[in-house]
C-alpha cells in the first residue's frame, strides 16, 4: 500500500531577535492511508510546528520551512502554489486545533463557519450548505443540530465548540484528519468522549488521523503507531503496544515512568526526568537529551544519533539503546 502522507526531511526554522530557532530538525516519516499516528512529546518539542509546516501555516516571517519534501496523495505540498494549497486545506487535509475558542470566530455563527468550507470547496449554495452543516453537527453529537446553526462560539460549552471544530474539519470528507491537542483545554469525561467521537467518525469514513498531543494515555486508546519527537527530532517510532511494552529511549522511558498507572503496586514513585528542556536557539552539538539522560556516554555529548531499527516496525534514535533494552520492565 502507497503512503497518504510521507514527509522527508522536513526541517522549519525561525528567524528571532534571539537567535535562530530550530523547531523541526530533518523528520521523516509517513502514514498510510486510513491509519492513526500519535505524535507525543513535551510543551517545544517540534509537534504543531511540524504539523503547520504540513499545512503551509508557518508565519513568514518569521518562519521558515528551509528543506525538506511533503507528498500527499502523490503531490509535494512544499511545492504548490498558494492558491492550489488552499483547495488541498479542508477538502483534503483538514485540521483541528487545540483552542476551540480562538479558532472559531466570535463574531460569525457557527453555521457560517462551517457553511463557509462547503460553499468554498463544494460549491454549494447557501440552502444546501445550511443542511449539511446541520449533518455535520448532528454527526458529531451535538443535540437540536438546526437550531444551534444560528449560535455563536461562546453560546457553545468547551466540549461543544470542539466537536464544531471536529465538524468543520470534517465538511468536506478529508482523507487525512490532524488534531492538534484537540482534549488539552477539556475536562476527562468531555476529553474521553471527544476521543470515542473521532474514533467512531474515522472507522466511518475511513479517513487517516494524525493525533498531537502530550498524553500519553490519550495515544493508548486512540492510535495504533506512536512518534516520539523531542528538540524537533523523531526519536523514537513503533506500534503502540510496543512501545508501551518495550520503549528503549530514555526520554521515553521517563515520559512512561511518570504516568500513574491503576496496575502499580501501593507506594509505587512516579519516575521524573531531571533538568530542563534544550534551548532550541543553543542546541547541543551531541544528542539533545544527553544533559538530561542518565545512560549518558562520550559519544552522546559529541554525534547526535540518527533513527535505528530494534525491532520490526521499532525505531530508535539513540547510542546506548543496547543498554536501555530491558529496563522498563525493570521499573514499571
Amino acid at each position: 500500500m502507497s503512503s497518504l502522507l510521507e514527509i522527508k526531511n522536513l526541517t522549519t526554522r525561525f528567524y528571532t531577535q534571539d537567535g535562530v530557532v530550530r523547531a523541526v530538525n530533518g523528520i521523516s516519516y509517513s502514514i498510510d492511508p486510513g491509519a492513526t499516528l500519535g505524535v507525543v512529546g513535551e510543551s517545544g518539542c517540534g509537534k504543531s510546528v511540524s504539523m503547520l509546516s504540513v499545512m503551509r501555516l508557518i508565519p513568514d516571517p518569521p518562519g521558515k520551512i528551509e528543506d525538506g519534501e511533503v507528498f500527499f496523495d502523490g503531490r509535494d505540498l512544499l511545492k504548490l502554489s498558494d492558491d492550489e494549497m488552499r483547495r488541498v486545506r479542508g477538502a483534503e487535509v483538514a485540521m483541528v486545533f487545540q483552542d476551540p475558542m480562538t479558532s472559531l470566530n466570535p463574531v460569525l455563527t457557527v453555521g457560517f463557519q462551517i457553511g463557509e468550507a462547503l460553499k468554498l470547496h463544494q460549491g454549494v449554495n447557501d440552502k444546501e450548505a445550511r443542511r449539511q452543516s446541520a449533518e455535520l453537527l448532528d454527526l458529531v453529537g451535538i443535540p437540536n443540530a438546526e437550531d444551534r446553526l444560528d449560535d455563536y462560539p461562546h453560546q457553545f460549552s468547551g466540549g461543544m465548540r470542539q466537536r464544531a471544530m471536529i465538524a468543520m474539519g470534517l465538511s468536506c470528507n478529508p482523507q487525512l484528519l490532524i488534531a492538534d491537542e484537540p482534549t488539552t483545554a477539556l475536562d476527562v469525561t468531555i476529553q474521553a468522549q471527544i476521543i470515542d467521537l473521532v474514533k467512531r467518525l474515522q472507522e466511518q469514513l475511513g479517513m487517516a488521523v494524525i493525533w498531537i498531543t502530550h498524553d500519553l494515555g490519550v495515544v493508548a486508546r486512540l492510535t495504533k503507531r506512536v512518534i516520539v519527537m523531542y528538540a524537533g527530532y523523531i526519536i523514537e517510532d513503533a506500534p503502540v503496544k510496543m512501545l508501551y511494552g518495550s520503549p528503549r529511549h530514555p526520554y521515553t522511558i521517563g515520559l512512561l515512568g511518570s504516568l500513574p498507572r491503576l496496575d502499580a503496586p501501593p507506594g509505587t514513585q512516579l519516575l521524573s526526568i531531571p533538568g530542563q528542556p534544550p534551548d532550541l536557539v543553543a542546541l547541543p552539538e551531541g544528542c539533545p537529551f544527553a544533559p538530561r539522560c542518565t545512560f549518558v556516554a562520550d559519544r552522546c555529548l559529541e554525534e547526535n544519533p540518527g533513527l535505528e531499527t530494534v525491532a520490526p516496525e521499532h525505531q530508535v534514535a539513540c547510542w546506548e539503546k543496547d543498554k536501555t533494552e530491558g529496563v522498563w520492565a525493570s521499573v514499571r
